[in-house]
């Protein structure tokens, strides 16, 4: 196996423009890493938002970036330039935090949100449609595990803006955290200015290719909602408990760290005993680590449980995106796209049932472990369906 990943390395390191991919990537990790586990916080402390008004302002905005996301996708298949589309969205970005440096309200902060993330998913997904384009045309033998470095590429962006974040919110305030957001999104544009898209001759690589199943899409589905719990309380919980917004960006970048290496293990380990195999076993992980949130959450164990849900979160957000664009080879465009409106979904759900626990309990984190259960469920029904309709199968060969 060590032979086989420094083989395919070189192999990708020849591939031409694709650092370009990755920088963008990279900034796009950034930009996300920067914000995302403050911005609760800000609405909360900064705005002067409660529990109740926070998650109905994040839910709206995530109605919104799913109603972008899954409209562009369904439309860039059309489309001959994607690269235009991400241009356009990080220039939205970038106009919604500056008007969000000045939001003082509810409804200030919910128009600012809207603007500033709504075109985010589209820059996420479509970039994933073109790499795959881009990658499958210049390498085709390495494509997936070239569109797994690429997510993983993001985890370490993620990792430099949880710590730019940190940083910038101890010396500047918030608005140092939202002008680093501001500039991450002005370098994906300078970027994107300069690359080629590859636009002809792409055919998708036939054994790529997975049958469509709607009880695996539910399922990741369910486990995507459990995550976007941790997403969003997560760092409120932490800081109810310890009174330290850095202390959260540390604890992220912890996890984040661990990506870089669980996803190219998770990708290797999935192309040889199956994808859906990998996913149970990281649901697992996950519940063990929802588990400890929700009983233990004293901060040895908070940090202890880092390394694990990070090999949780990369099957989830590698392995698993994988699997739903190789459902949709044909439509590169509508396949990122769906795993990226999928999670969002999951996020608007996500948000809203823990209003059910009052303040910001632990026991918040009993329900994403709820939601693992039940994913798991929903996993070994389909893998006893699958294991039926192959015997069946090979019983009808024999006769």
């Amino acid at each position: 196996m060590n032979l086989t990943v420094v083989r395919e390395m070189r192999s990708f390191l020849r591939i031409r423009g694709s650092w370009k991919l990755f920088a963008i990537m990279l900034a796009y990790g950034c930009a996300q890493g920067i914000l995302k586990p403050m911005n609760a916080i800000y609405l909360s402390n900064h705005v002067g938002l409660d529990k109740l008004q926070v998650s109905i302002l994040v839910s709206i905005s995530l109605l919104t970036d799913m109603t972008v996301t899954l409209g562009t996708g369904y439309l860039s298949d059309r489309v001959k330039h994607k690269r235009t589309l991400m241009m356009v969205a990080s220039i939205l970005c970038i106009i919604g935090l500056v008007w969000y440096l000045r939001a003082d309200s509810f409804w200030t902060a919910l128009g600012a949100m809207i603007v500033a993330t709504s075109p985010a998913g589209v820059i996420m997904g479509q970039l994933f449609s073109v790499a795959r384009q881009h990658f499958t045309m210049e390498a085709r033998e390495i494509a997936e595990i070239a569109l797994v470095w690429l997510r993983a590429m993001m985890s370490f962006g993620f990792f430099v803006g949880l710590l730019l974040g940190a940083q910038l919110f101890t010396a500047v305030s918030f608005a140092g955290v939202l002008y680093g957001n501001l500039t991450f999104y002005a370098v994906i544009f300078l970027l994107l200015l300069g690359y080629k898209e590859r636009t002809s001759d792409y055919h998708p690589a036939p054994k790529s290719a997975v049958p469509f199943q709607w009880l695996a899409i539910i399922g990741l589905l369910v486990l995507l909602c459990g995550d976007a719990i941790r997403g969003l309380y997560f760092p409120l919980v932490v800081d109810s408990l310890f009174h330290n917004p850095a202390l959260v960006s540390r604890l992220w970048s912890l996890q984040a760290i661990f990506e870089l290496v669980w996803m190219t293990v998770a990708g290797y380990a999935a192309a040889r005993y199956g994808t859906l195999r990998i996913i149970k076993i990281a649901a697992v992980f996950g519940l063990f680590v929802y588990a400890v949130y929700a009983l233990h959450p004293t901060l040895p164990w908070l940090f202890a449980m880092q390394p694990i849900h990070s090999f949780y979160v990369s099957v989830l957000y590698s392995v698993g995106m994988a699997y739903v664009q190789r459902m949709f080879l044909n439509r590169t465009g509508f396949g990122s796209s769906l795993y990226l409106f999928l999670s969002q979904t999951a996020s608007l759900i996500g948000y809203l049932v823990p209003n059910l626990v009052p303040g910001y309990s632990p026991h918040i984190f009993l329900v994403p472990a709820a939601l693992v259960l039940v994913a798991l469920t929903i996993f070994w029904f389909l893998a006893r369906r699958n294991s039926n309709y192959h015997v069946s199968a090979q019983v009808n060969e024999a006769t």
